[in-house]
């Protein structure tokens, strides 16, 4: 296969979408995106500034203060939703080559998040007329109920994995309970991004409701942090830029949701189904080439299964298909970019002094230019070493044995991090046991990363803060105000400086 397949019709140059128009930046600054497989530059994209952030910012208030939207009923909102998921669906082929171009991600792999982008549009227009909120009776004397209201404008600032799908998954609730939003998307990947106006105007989302600023994080993200008039904040990427944006928004007082990074451990023990175990693990942490919050990057495994464990994931890790993104076959594509790269490779040196190299190490060869990293094994990792610490976000994984139960919970809890964790063994109690003292948000029993859209997605410690999905994806893009009625025939006031 040749090395860049260059999808048809690619834009000259990207621009923000403000007030139901592209235009660019105020002081007609642009930044160069790049082509992951040959690091050279395909289009510009306007830089986005405190300027920009503002007329974005002034638009979705107005829509939001005049604009018809947030007094839509909920069915009328659901309809234009539906609409949204429906043509994501029709244009799926053409969201995933973008995405792919983009990304690096592999095509296959492409093509499942664009549909997943869909679906996250379909299941929250639907859970917005079948929502319900509380009602509370005291017979004869009070009634009581909760009115859910949207709060105003939503800044959404959205990383460059699988980013098309992770936007959706805040556009679809924000918008949902009949918000505003200026969405600001990561700089390496702003191509997917750029098709939302076009679907949100076919789909009749009234002009202003949604809002794009394209442009690095230390200048659109920062100022929109940082702007008074928007009040939340959802933000998804590294637990250090994640500390930042907690501390800008603080004099605010802002709402916060932020899903930050990971350092998952996947727990095998010896009464696993080994062969599954390794399937799921490998693709754990080489799905999405590695660049996925959630990977299982620490596979701790008891110590009587513990060589052939690492004989067996060693061999497949290194059949793990490498190629161009375009092609159906590849498993792991190119990384987002050569800066992320060089990050990576960083580790995979580190690695070579911290543990037994037994796949990978390297570019893979035939891959001489290019953000290409060879899936890479490290057996025998100590739990202080900067592997088994860090995230590392590529196809680089840590592998370490345990002895008893106790110590592998000890080793699963042993990073700043919690965000998930992944449990192989076919012990019913030790399986909840080991599950409810695991320090993580999210727990997988013997089955990969399978997400339920009605259940909370979020971590604890340095992996996040607060949570999104389902009702949790309400509560916080809505205000719930308490309606207090007295019922009763007189009432029960205390009477002060009557005599």
């Amino acid at each position: 296969m040749t090395a860049s397949r260059i999808p048809a019709d690619l834009p000259d140059h990207i621009q923000h979408y403000i007030d139901g128009a592209f235009v660019d930046s105020v002081d007609g600054d642009t930044f160069d995106v790049l082509d992951p497989v040959t690091n050279k530059t395909y289009t510009t994209a306007s830089a986005g500034k405190k300027a920009d952030i503002e007329l974005a910012v002034a638009a979705a208030k107005r829509a939001f203060d005049e604009g018809p939207w947030p007094r839509m009923l909920p069915r009328e909102r659901s309809r234009v939703l539906h609409r949204i998921a429906d043509i994501v669906e029709s244009r799926d082929a053409r969201l995933a080559e973008l995405e792919s171009y983009d990304s690096g991600l592999p095509i296959t792999q492409a093509l499942g998040q664009a549909r997943r982008a869909a679906e996250n549009f379909r299941f929250f227009a639907d859970l917005i007329v079948a929502q319900s909120d509380d009602a509370f009776k005291v017979p004869g004397r009070q009634m009581n109920y909760v009115n859910r209201k949207p709060i105003g404008v939503a800044g959404l600032i959205t990383p460059w994995n699988t980013p098309f799908m992770l936007e959706s998954w805040k556009l679809g609730p924000a918008l949902a309970t009949g918000n505003t939003v200026v969405l600001k998307p990561a700089e390496f990947t702003p191509l997917s991004a750029s098709l939302w106006a076009g679907i949100f105007e076919e789909a009749g989302l009234p002009s202003g409701v949604f809002n794009l600023v394209n442009g690095l994080g230390e200048d659109a993200g920062d100022a929109l942090v940082k702007h008074p008039d928007v009040p939340l904040i959802s933000f998804t990427g590294e637990s250090s830029t994640g500390q930042l944006i907690f501390g800008n928004a603080a004099p605010f007082l802002k709402g916060l949701s932020m899903e930050l990074g990971g350092k998952s451990p996947a727990i095998v023990f010896a009464d696993a189904d080994l062969e599954t175990a390794v399937d799921a693990t490998i693709f754990g942490v080489f799905s999405l080439n590695g660049e996925r919050c959630t990977a299982g990057s620490r596979i701790l495994v008891e110590r009587s299964i513990y060589e052939e464990f690492v004989e067996r994931y060693a061999a497949q890790a290194q059949r793990v298909k490498v190629g161009y993104p375009h092609d159906p076959a590849t498993e792991v594509g190119a990384l987002v970019h050569p800066e992320h790269y060089d990050k990576v490779m960083s580790y995979v040196e580190i690695g070579k002094t911290e543990g037994r190299l037994v796949a990978g190490g390297g570019r893979p060869e035939g891959f001489e230019e290019g953000n290409f990293v060879a899936p890479t094994v490290f057996a025998d990792v100590a739990p202080d070493a900067r592997i088994f610490q860090e995230e590392i976000f590529g196809p680089v994984v840590a592998i370490t044995p345990f002895d008893s139960d106790e110590e592998a919970l000890a080793l699963a809890n042993n990073t700043k991090y919690g965000l998930a964790a992944y449990i192989w063994t076919n012990d019913l109690k030790r399986a909840h046991n080991f599950s409810q003292s695991v320090e993580a948000g999210m727990v997988w029993l013997n089955s990969n990363n399978v997400r339920d859209l009605r259940t909370p997605f979020g971590g604890v410690k340095a992996s996040g803060l607060g949570h999104e999905g389902g009702y949790r994806s309400i509560d916080f893009y809505t205000d719930q105000q308490s309606v207090h009625i007295t019922l009763a025939a007189t009432s029960h006031n205390p009477t002060f400086g009557k005599h």
